[in-house]
């Protein structure tokens, strides 16, 4: 359990939040990252598995023990995602401003340059002409030109290159999706049965 009454540096006011992954997963890198100061380890459930998790919060928890500083576990909850579906032969597709592109709700579909899926089958619903579309975190942004029943027109406002599973989000937009799905249910309660620190959502 986290007790702030020792910080790992004093007098610092801010606290170090890290993503941990396979990488700094080991003992020994996560033993480097809190002696530097990490004050606490996100577990970020959009990916891997609670094994791959239950390890990690082991190791953390065996540093701290070794080197008797605190160091805080978090969950944070994959939440609703709005992603891109597949591309032809997996490769990435460049959109470039000014040209037209299309969202469709089958996915089914295989993309290209002109069209690609998306896994939210009310976006035509939701969304109208003028929103904006963003993906892969802003990374390509798509004005909304016209919404059909299974489709949204837009007009690419800045060139990226559209890879596949990428996310999207809807500024502006009341999405329709719940705020804790099936998986954060049995993720949050994996957390509470191995004493997490702290439960996050980042998706919001």
């Amino acid at each position: 359990k986290a007790n702030w009454a020792r910080p790992p540096i004093e007098g610092r006011q801010t606290k170090i939040i890290c993503a941990i992954g396979p990488k700094t997963q080991t003992p020994e890198m996560l033993s480097e990252l809190i002696t530097a100061g990490m004050n606490v380890v996100r577990m970020n459930f959009s990916h891997g598995s609670h094994e791959f998790r239950l390890t990690t919060i082991k190791n953390v928890r065996q540093v701290c023990a070794e080197t008797k500083r605190v160091c805080a576990i978090l969950l944070d909850t994959k939440g609703p995602e709005i992603r891109t579906g597949k591309l032809i032969d997996g490769q990435e597709v460049e959109l470039e401003i000014g040209q037209q592109f299309m969202f469709v709700t089958d996915t089914s579909v295989v993309g290209d340059n002109t069209r690609v899926a998306v896994d939210y089958a009310n976006l035509p619903k939701v969304i109208s002409p003028g929103f904006h579309i963003l993906v892969d975190d802003g990374l390509i942004a798509c004005r909304v030109l016209e919404c059909g029943e299974d489709y949204v027109l837009t007009e690419v406002v800045n060139s990226g290159l559209l890879g596949e599973r990428k996310g999207v989000n809807l500024p502006g937009v009341a999405v329709d999706l719940p705020a804790v799905t099936r998986k954060d249910v049995e993720d949050i309660q994996f957390g509470v049965e191995n004493g997490i620190d702290f439960i996050a959502a980042s998706f919001v």
